[in-house]
């Protein structure tokens, strides 16, 4: 899929187009956007096609078919991407494919346990649109995370573990000693045993304006978007270490990166703070903050406050990138499990969840460190505590055991 030839036509105002710009680029299908505001021609173009009707995204493939303002899941049938799980039952449902859910179904396939992986973006998780992660063990010279998230998926699979991405779960239900897991295609699958890692999101800044240019300037993803901007200037919010990453890696693109920080230090990692600091397209301000995005159909402006001296600038970037934190995937599982007070997923004896079966790992757990290594490490640490809970359920079915 990385080599299809594709070309989505949409506009920055459009959030179909972002959508679907934002599924491509997770599942790392490579594509040409073509802006029709900015061209005649292509706005014709789609008219065309679309029996005059002007309606994005309009996707052209190489085969000369296309998509007009599909869903994830038509896309994902277009791109061959599998829609359906094999079975309808198995010992192991791991929700999320991350490396949290990819360690727990890499160690729980190896035991035997029949094991289903369901993602709703790409196999891999932020991981896997994470331009280079330095400090996975192994890797002295970092790792692109793409490589990275298709050799865990390629492991897992090698020892039987089943993966079902771009499938989005909308429900679980626990009936007894079973879990149902329904996904937005209406498809049911039945489980043993449940291992939660949804991951998390980037949170918003909530600003006047900012809902308003989400994928018209501000973005989340600096990897999917940040080529877009080629050559302008670039802000980015935050001081933490995807802030300096992302950043780092959008120098790539920018005549210019200015990170800014709301506090009057970075909360990076020192490594970062000093390949920062020394860079000679990056420009750091701090005590910094955000008062309102601007424009008309896309940003054009910046209002940032300096909070030492009260003085408020209008900044004109090309493109704006928030890095402030995490919120966790747990919006659905409200009513299912217990959440501390942040919507993280609570967990007690043995990685398991409030409910019996249902186990947790990864950046959705409280808890947990939000770093690589520690959600696969987590990830093994609740296939075995998986595999102990099977091992005394009566009347399981395809667990092989040892």
């Amino acid at each position: 899929m990385g080599d299809a030839n594709i070309t989505v036509y949409g506009a920055p105002w459009c959030p179909d187009c972002t959508r679907a710009k934002q599924f491509l680029g997770e599942q790392r299908v490579r594509y040409d956007w073509v802006d029709i505001d900015l061209n005649e021609d292509a706005r014709a173009y789609v008219q065309r096609v679309n029996d005059g009707k002007q309606i994005i995204p309009t996707i052209i493939f190489e085969d000369g078919s296309l998509l007009v303002e599909p869903s994830n899941a038509e896309l994902a049938a277009k791109l061959g991407i599998q829609p359906k799980a094999r079975r309808d039952f198995y010992d192991l449902i791991v929700v999320g494919g991350g490396p949290a859910g990819l360690s727990t179904a890499l160690y729980a396939a190896r035991e035997g346990i029949d094991t289903l992986v369901i993602e709703s973006s790409a196999i891999g998780g932020q991981a896997g649109v994470t331009e280079r992660i330095d400090n996975y063990l192994g890797f002295p010279e970092g790792v692109e995370g793409a490589r990275l998230a298709d050799d865990m998926r390629a492991h897992a699979e090698r020892f039987g573990a089943e993966t079902l991405p771009a499938q989005t779960v909308a429900e679980i239900r626990a009936d007894g000693g079973y879990r149902t897991v329904v996904t937005e295609s209406g498809d049911e699958y039945g489980a043993m045993a449940l291992l939660l890692a949804v991951g998390t999101r980037y949170r918003r800044l909530n600003v006047r304006g900012e809902e308003d240019f989400i994928g018209a300037g501000i973005h989340f993803c600096a990897t999917c978007d940040g080529p877009f901007y080629k050559g302008e200037e670039m802000v980015i919010i935050g001081g933490g270490n995807s802030a300096l990453e992302e950043g780092l890696f959008l120098t790539k693109f920018a005549s210019k990166v200015t990170l800014l920080v709301r506090g009057d230090a970075l909360s990076a990692s020192q490594v970062l703070q000093d390949k920062a600091a020394n860079h000679p397209g990056m420009e750091i301000r701090f005590n910094t903050s955000v008062q309102e995005f601007r424009g008309e159909s896309r940003l054009s402006g910046v209002l940032a406050k300096d909070s030492t001296t009260g003085e408020v600038e209008e900044l004109h970037p090309g493109a704006v990138f928030v890095f402030i934190g995490l919120d966790p995937n747990t919006g659905f599982l409200s009513n299912l499990v217990e959440l501390d007070d942040y919507g993280f997923l609570l967990t007690f004896d043995n990685m398991q969840t409030s409910v019996e079966g249902i186990f947790a790992a990864g950046d959705a757990r409280a808890g947990s460190t939000k770093q690589v290594a520690s959600a696969v490490g987590e990830g093994a640490a609740a296939a075995l505590m998986i595999r102990q809970y099977l091992e005394k359920q009566g009347g399981r079915r395809g667990y092989r055991g040892d």
